[in-house]
């Protein structure tokens, strides 16, 4: 068995790496999506809405860079075209939403697969010893199941 200079199984790592360039690929379609609700969003909850969507791509961002850090720490290379995003995100693409519903329920959707993700990652790194990945994952996990209980409230 190879080590890593982590002292990781390196086809362990080599497996979350590449799970972990699927979940950078779809919190980059998430984040495109929240963005481009916060310019989108209409009607009576948009002040509400607009600054809870600037809220969630802002994080958003912050995630892809710690998703891409942690990929160079377990020495992968983060994917970082389009291209790569789009064979490989599986959150939905929302185009054109304006609408406080359809919008909430984006992002309602996209947590979810996100979080199916995350679990899959979870569960690897758990696998692998991989305690940085794994605490990662964990704080990802926690953090958008409150969100999406929320969001799940705000739709009633």
């Amino acid at each position: 068995m190879a080590i890593s200079i982590l002292g990781l199984d390196k086809n362990k790592t080599e497996v979350l790496v590449k799970e972990l360039n699927i979940l950078l690929a779809n919190f980059q379609v998430y984040y495109q999506n929240a963005r481009g609700l916060h310019w989108n969003i209409k009607g009576k909850n948009f002040f509400e809405l607009h600054l809870k969507f600037e809220e969630f791509y802002t994080d958003a961002q912050e995630k892809v860079d710690l998703i891409a850090e942690r990929i160079l720490t377990l020495q992968g290379t983060p994917l970082h075209t389009f291209k790569e995003y789009e064979a490989l995100a599986s959150v939905p693409v929302g185009k054109d939403i304006s609408n406080d519903e359809q919008a909430v329920k984006l992002i309602v959707d996209s947590l979810a697969e996100l979080l199916k993700i995350e679990r899959v990652i979870l569960e690897l790194s758990g696998e692998a010893d991989d305690e940085g990945t794994n605490s990662m994952m964990s704080d990802f996990i926690s953090e958008q199941e409150k969100t999406l209980w929320m969001m799940n409230a705000w739709l009633g």
